[in-house]
């Protein structure tokens, strides 16, 4: 079976690159799964898991945002922020839920209401990771 190199970047440091089969991740237009040879394309991301199988292994990764550069034989996510499953704090997270669903209740101007939002969709994202 072929393969090609993942890797996953922050601004703060390389958090992923390994050797995959498939990756699937939630870009703003919807699902994308990219085997070897895919067409290279660039999209934006979601607040979404990237989900990356290698073998008879599968890695998901807590991905808040950014871009996917599919080439030929490699694919670079560069992530606002990513966080692999052994990383992630459950409590944190928990807490990072709380606080945005208590902001959200309170409904204040409209940029602390997208702020609260974003939030929130990262620490259910986080959470859900974590699950799985």
């Amino acid at each position: 079976m072929s393969s090609f190199l993942v890797e996953i970047v922050t601004p703060e440091r390389k958090v992923y690159a390994e050797t995959a089969n498939m990756v699937s991740v939630s870009g703003v237009e919807g699902e994308l799964g990219i085997l070897p040879n895919h067409i290279p394309l660039v999209t934006p991301l979601r607040i979404a898991p990237v989900v990356i199988k290698r073998g008879n292994k599968v890695d998901v990764i807590a991905v808040n945002g950014g871009f996917i550069e599919v080439r030929r034989d490699k694919i670079v996510i560069l992530a606002e922020s990513a966080e692999l499953s052994t990383d992630i704090n459950i409590e944190r997270a928990e807490a990072a839920k709380q606080r945005a669903q208590q902001r959200l209740a309170a409904k204040q101007d409209q940029i602390d209401f997208r702020r609260a939002e974003l939030a929130l969709q990262r620490a259910m994202n986080r959470l859900h990771v974590k699950q799985k």
